[in-house]
């Protein structure tokens, strides 16, 4: 199962909590967290993988509410079993399964959004991804699609030199900053050509540096130049 965490999202959105019904009172609802659980403890064999994407957009202890403990390692199952905040007193105890595992994405780039704070992060491992314009996969894929060779070297060489430069601005940027790969991976029905890869550079490229380097508009356009115009 894979959902999106944002600003307003709530324990009673993620675990359980009562929600207005048509007739006009309120029933007790689980969230998509509390159903998984319980569908991956009833199928215990298998692993469940449950995704949260934009992850440190919530506010994470509030969301989380009793998960904070249950989710830990050495916390799982039965044993550890506790009542959940809108649990009645003759329901059993909450517990997460140790089949159920737990991804969290979350770009780091993004400096309007509070990062994960250290009771939740030693609860997880972190592992950064980097772009792959390197990758030869990425190279297969794109010469798969009917791109001209030299086109591809022109973004890979091109690509990588931008993100080393975006990476040395340790003042206002840094590596969690590159641009990634998927920019250059085009929709079906686009035809990844020159027109193509134009279009990426102005719409979506271009205007990301320019807030990059707002204060340095020359490099910005000097970038967006070399990319366009060669």
């Amino acid at each position: 199962m894979m959902i999106q965490f944002h600003q307003a999202y709530s324990y009673e959105d993620f675990v359980q909590g009562y929600r207005p019904t048509d007739a006009g009172g309120f029933d007790r609802k689980d969230g998509p967290f509390f159903e998984f659980s319980r569908r991956a403890e009833a199928d215990s064999s298998r692993p469940y993988v449950f995704i949260i994407d934009e992850i440190n957009r919530g506010n994470l202890a509030k969301v989380f509410g009793e998960l904070m403990m249950l989710i830990e390692h050495d916390k799982r199952g039965y044993e550890f079993a506790m009542p959940l905040t809108y649990s009645k007193s003759n329901e059993r105890g909450f517990s997460v399964p140790f089949n159920l595992h737990v991804l969290g994405l979350m770009n780091t780039s993004d400096r309007s959004l509070s990062l994960v704070d250290f009771a939740l992060r030693r609860r997880f491992a972190f592992h950064t991804f980097q772009p792959q314009f390197g990758n030869p996969k990425f190279r297969a894929y794109l010469i798969g699609r009917g791109t001209a060779p030299e086109l591809v070297d022109f973004i890979v060489e091109k690509l990588n030199s931008l993100n080393r430069e975006i990476s040395e601005d340790k003042l206002r940027l840094g590596p969690g900053f590159q641009i990634g790969h998927s920019f250059f991976i085009p929709a079906p029905s686009v035809r990844p050509n020159r027109d193509w890869f134009n279009s990426v550079i102005r719409m979506e490229i271009g205007p990301l540096l320019e807030e990059y380097w707002f204060d340095q508009p020359a490099k910005a356009e000097e970038w967006i130049s070399t990319l366009i115009g060669s």
